[in-house]
């Protein structure tokens, strides 16, 4: 890759690695601020509350896939980007100056509320912006090494919320961390969102965009994306078993070492730490392995891993009491995702035309993240709650069963030309449209 591709991916991957940074640190500190919004009472009834907020962000991913995806489209994927990392700004601001219930009573669940949706917004645009800049950007040949660095920046956000989560707890008394300590990443979040919006301002736009002719009526509309709806409902099911999984080992895992394993919160932010640093490290060798084998030989290996997997590990994460057996079965977890997380972003852009690939690739995928990945805390909790908490690894596997479905029967991308991408059938369209014209009615 030559310099410039290098800069794309830099601050494309910059702006991504803040965005999730201020998304994850919400579910890594609920258990520290969950108490602080709701009124005294049962530990695990305030954290479902606190997730339910959590997923209701979700909900607003996809209207911020429609919204920036279009945005994206039709005037540029910097204009995009540097729109979504303004809303994270302003709704990290939001919670970290969000009054608890003793000060507004249920006046604090309004303002984490609109917070989170203007989150939601926000990511609903950013995966699928910084998805097409980074697989647009690289040489043909590189584009599963180069989007893989979506999930480096997004997993290298979530470790240092983690790491900040673990050197204020080293630092910080419990009861400290309960009462003010948690507003600490979002105020760090805010600052980091105003120096990616400054890099994201001189961003360059990808050469594939700039050549393919802003001035089309449709492009980034709705109507536009209906006349790929075989993809866009692919893309919701191939992300199905995949986002599932991921909440499940990175955001929900230290919740569970903690709660469910009994282990001590730092161990298990610990724990967390760990595995995600390894992981994130794999995903440019397995983004560069995809250049080589296609990308459906990954997917497939996740969703078997996955399906068959899901429940012997997390049983047995259930029983590790100690670090290194839970880390062991964490990163075993994550190297099995991994070959979801390396590629999804470049096999989704994949297979729509540049036309319509920021909204293509935002809407569904933000519908399917919504209905399950945003929901796989609150449905982990509920069945905790409800006494089958198995119920919820059966769930998670299950899911990967679907994508595995997907991932048999769907086409190879990784030769596809972006260029070209829908260009059979747009000149099909015209022949018959042609042909239509040039029929003179019988005498």
């Amino acid at each position: 890759m030559g310099r410039e591709q290098w800069k794309k991916i830099w601050v494309g991957s910059a702006g991504n690695m803040v965005e999730w940074f201020d998304w994850f640190v919400y579910a890594t500190f609920a258990v520290y601020f969950a108490d602080s919004f709701f009124p005294e009472g049962n530990e695990t009834a305030n954290l479902m509350n606190t997730m339910g907020i959590f997923a209701v962000g979700f909900f607003m991913r996809p209207v911020g896939g429609w919204l920036l995806g279009r945005i994206g489209d039709r005037r540029g994927r910097k204009a995009a980007l540097t729109l979504t990392v303004t809303l994270m700004s302003a709704s990290a601001i939001l919670i970290a100056v969000a009054p608890t219930y003793d000060v507004a009573g249920y006046g604090g669940v309004a303002v984490l509320l609109v917070a989170r949706l203007l989150q939601g917004l926000s990511v609903g645009g950013e995966y699928a912006a910084s998805a097409t800049y980074l697989t647009e950007a690289s040489a043909p040949d590189r584009r599963g090494f180069a989007s893989s660095f979506q999930y480096v920046s997004m997993t290298a956000g979530q470790l240092i919320g983690l790491g900040l989560q673990i050197v204020l707890q080293r630092n910080m008394s419990e009861a400290a961390l309960h009462s003010w300590g948690w507003r600490i990443p979002f105020i760090v979040g805010a600052l980091g969102a105003a120096i990616v919006f400054y890099l994201r301002r001189s961003m360059l736009e990808t050469e594939v965009y700039a050549e393919s002719g802003a001035d089309q009526e449709d492009r980034g509309t709705l109507k536009a994306l209906w006349r790929h709806k075989r993809e866009a409902f692919l893309v919701m099911a191939l992300t199905m078993g995949g986002t599932v999984a991921y909440y499940t080992y990175t955001t929900y895992l230290s919740k569970f070492l903690s709660t469910s394993a009994g282990m001590a919160k730092p161990t298990a932010s610990l724990v967390s730490f760990c595995a995600l640093f390894v992981f994130m490290c794999i995903q440019p060798l397995a983004g560069m392995l995809s250049d080589r084998i296609g990308r459906r030989p990954l997917l497939i290996t996740f969703a078997v891993g996955s399906t068959f997997l899901t429940v012997p590990i997390m049983t047995m994460l259930k029983h590790a009491g100690t670090f290194w057996p839970a880390f062991g079965l964490a990163l075993l977890a994550l190297v099995v995702v991994t070959g979801y997380t390396s590629i999804n972003a470049c096999v989704k852009a994949e297979l729509f035309p540049t036309g319509i690939r920021a909204l293509g690739v935002a809407l569904p995928y933000a519908i399917a993240n919504a209905l399950f990945g945003g929901t796989a805390e609150y449905v982990a909790l509920w069945f905790k709650k409800a006494g089958i908490e198995s119920g919820f690894y059966w769930y998670v596997a299950g899911c990967a069963a679907v994508s595995l479905v997907v991932y048999l029967t769907m086409r190879e991308t990784r030769d596809i030309d972006l260029g070209r991408v829908g260009a059979k059938d747009a000149d099909r369209e015209s022949a018959e449209q042609s042909a239509a014209t040039s029929v003179t009615p019988a005498s």
